[in-house]
């Protein structure tokens, strides 16, 4: 069997992370500013060791950076990355460029059928 692209390897990463209702949640929530670990799991009415465990497989799939502020190294602000959603996005937009041609291909062979 031959390995996927590190495209492909990036995209089934992201998508694997996505596919757990709790973390889509957690990305909505992150999707208009940074939060803190406590402000998500309150949003997403999660315990703190369930969101620990989501984030986690957040930032491995990289659709999640933790930084701590200056003022204080205890506090983790989680935010959003773009580049996940972007690659994925645009591996989307790629097979559903393939299936328009194909439909499209498929719609004109019909219309040439005698008798239609």
């Amino acid at each position: 069997m031959t390995r996927p692209s590190p495209q492909l390897a990036s995209i089934d990463r992201t998508l694997t992370a996505l596919a757990d209702p709790n973390r889509r949640r957690i990305v909505e929530v992150l999707r208009d500013q940074p939060r803190r670990a406590g402000e998500i799991a309150q949003a997403v009415g999660l315990s703190p060791a369930a969101l620990s465990r989501h984030l986690r497989t957040l930032k491995a799939s990289e659709l999640v950076e933790e930084s701590h502020p200056e003022f204080d190294a205890r506090v983790r602000i989680y935010t959003l990355r773009p580049a996940p959603m972007a690659e994925l996005k645009g591996w989307l937009d790629e097979i559903e460029k393939l299936w328009a041609t194909q439909l499209l291909a498929f719609k004109e062979h019909i219309e040439r059928e005698p008798g239609r």
